[in-house]
């Protein structure tokens, strides 16, 4: 789960003192409460989705994996049983997340645990809170209601992922039982797994997502995180209370429920932001939902035949190992300004694989329009789109704050 706004993003933070803290050796009852401070080894954790390659938690060294499960009602991770199975098979622990989407509490609960439902008590279970395509952000009883949910049927309480900023949301008698899994990060640079992220655990969490561009084993980007405690830890959350009264709890089986039809608009931002990959990756995450969400991914992006701004002209190329935008652009025309489409957000850092595109000549600074609004492209800033005198305004109008991050797909007004 890799949101660009954690925190204080993009650069989000500078590198701390690294605070050290209790092995959670209460986990099992109140995992997110502190005890006297004491040294030990904590773990290092990698969380993957569906745009990941089937056997990424083969291949690169951790201590654990958290796999993307679910989104919302009607989204499932296409690779998520392979990523589960390998990260067992090659001795890490396992976690599983559902991504909100705001919509019917009990429905998300239902698709989670339909599919997750066989690794309960094995794996940890987890809700990952973003502000991204959430029609429920900032209202912290939706996260009440779906990890109490979740308990009542699996007797195990979920940890929660949330960015810095936004940990208010998270209410009170749900950090008195969930885990609290933070992310903030020091900066946007490569990395690779840090023992002293900055500011780990100022807000008393039990895990850290301090990056979204590690590296390991040659494979990236990924989300490095830090878990706080060792693997007896670990599964005292994975177990939760189900082995208690002495005997193994079984939920009850869950029934589909016909749900509202999928909100495309969501799924497009998701396109759009990276988080489904490439075709044909993406074409199979997305199923029947692909030709209407993607007719809506072209309009924002200027794609199809009623462009809003940026127009891509049909130019794409494969992203080489050690290409820049400069070097793709002197073979294949243009200036690296015009080419777009990478997932980081950042020019100056793209990854081999990944799909960028070229606008057409003059169309760098063209405003796309969504309701009224300006739909964020790959690349762009406040002061690239609203330009030196207009940045400021814009920054108040759509409430942000230094360091006045936007993310792709996301409408400004």
């Amino acid at each position: 789960m890799s949101i660009l706004n954690k925190g204080k993003p993009k650069p989000k933070h500078m590198k701390p003192r690294r605070r050290w803290r209790t092995p959670l050796a209460a986990l099992a009852v109140a995992v997110c409460m502190a005890a006297a401070p004491a040294a030990s080894a904590n773990m290092n954790v990698i969380d993957v989705s569906g745009w990941q390659s089937a056997d990424i938690t083969r291949v690169v060294d951790a201590d654990a994996a958290i796999v993307k499960i679910t989104e919302g009602s009607w989204y499932a991770n296409p690779s998520w049983r392979s990523q589960i199975e390998w990260a067992r098979q090659t001795g890490k622990a396992c976690g599983g997340y559902h991504y909100a989407d705001g919509g019917n509490v009990t429905a998300e609960v239902n698709h989670y645990l339909n599919q997750f439902n066989g690794h309960v008590g094995q794996c940890v279970l987890a809700l990952d809170w973003e502000s991204n395509g959430n029609a429920a952000w900032g209202n912290g009883d939706w996260v009440r209601q779906w990890v109490n949910q979740v308990y009542a049927r699996t007797k195990v309480w979920p940890i929660v992922y949330v960015q810095d900023s936004a940990v208010s949301q998270i209410p009170s008698d749900v950090r008195s039982h969930c885990m609290l899994w933070k992310a903030q990060y020091a900066n946007m640079n490569a990395t690779g797994w840090q023992s002293t992220p900055w500011n780990a655990g100022s807000r008393g969490e039990g895990m850290v997502q301090y990056a979204s561009t590690g590296y390991l084993n040659g494979r990236g980007p990924l989300d490095l995180n830090l878990f706080f405690g060792e693997r007896d830890a670990w599964q005292r959350i994975a177990n939760g209370d189900r082995g208690k009264t002495g005997t193994e709890v079984r939920h009850d089986p869950v029934k589909p429920q016909v749900t509202a039809a999928p909100d495309y608009d969501a799924m497009a931002i998701r396109v759009i932001r990276g988080d489904f990959g490439n075709d044909p990756q993406r074409r199979q995450a997305l199923g029947g939902a692909y030709t209407s969400v993607m007719a809506i991914v072209n309009r924002r992006l200027g794609g199809g035949t009623a462009s809003t701004g940026a127009n891509c002209g049909g130019v794409c190329v494969t992203v080489r190992a050690g290409d820049t935008l400069g070097s793709i652009a002197a073979r294949n025309g243009g200036t690296w300004s015009q080419w777009t489409g990478y997932r980081s957000g950042n020019p100056d850092l793209i990854y081999a694989g990944e799909t960028v595109c070229r606008r057409a000549a003059g169309s760098s600074t063209a405003i796309a329009s969504a309701a009224g609004g300006h739909v964020v492209r790959s690349g762009e800033s406040l002061w690239s789109i609203y330009g030196a005198t207009g940045w400021q305004a814009a920054a108040q109008r759509n409430g942000l704050s230094y360091p006045y991050v936007i993310h792709p797909g996301q409408v400004l007004r």
